[in-house]
């Protein structure tokens, strides 16, 4: 059977069908022969936006790349981190350190205890978009793969979103 053949013998219908998958498969191949971003197979990116959505900053990660956010408990005055690492469908936590069981820390929890800090590793939670609520008492900062960025001063104390996208 030729390709004209089959064509007729699918029906008119399907031959455009067909060429329209063709002309969709070419303009892919040359967005990204020209360099155009692929958002299935972009680099993974951190992206923290103000709460008017204004883009903060966007640093790349990789799968082990530890995204931490440390900050000064209100009550107890002490350090707090809270650890996750960046997946496909966003911020995975995969441990929270303290130094004290203050307010809104997992009292009740199972910790260990490492270098004088409590250690808590909790059950895997994926975080789509994380919103956090930064202030001046907290000072929260961001360190991504050894990076510092203090989050507090960059959103004026506000509230900021971190989200991970494919860019």
């Amino acid at each position: 059977m030729t390709l004209g053949s089959r064509a007729t013998a699918i029906g008119g219908g399907s031959l455009l069908v067909a060429g329209a998958a063709v002309l969709a498969l070419l303009a892919i191949l040359a967005g990204v022969a020209l360099g155009g971003a692929d958002p299935v197979t972009g680099e993974r990116t951190l992206v923290v936006t103000d709460d008017d959505g204004a883009e903060l900053l966007a640093t790349p990660v990789g799968d082990e790349t530890e995204i931490v956010i440390e900050y000064t408990h209100s009550v107890e005055k002490t350090l707090v981190r809270d650890v996750y690492v960046a997946s496909d469908d966003g911020l995975v936590m995969t441990r929270m350190e303290f130094s004290s069981f203050g307010a809104g820390l997992p009292s009740q929890a199972d910790v260990t205890e490492r270098d004088g800090r409590y250690v808590y590793d909790p059950p895997s939670t994926t975080y789509e978009t994380l919103h956090l609520k930064t202030g001046a008492v907290a000072d929260h900062d961001l360190i991504v793969g050894g990076e510092r960025y203090d989050i507090a001063a960059m959103s004026d104390d506000g509230a900021v979103e971190l989200t991970v996208e494919r860019r």
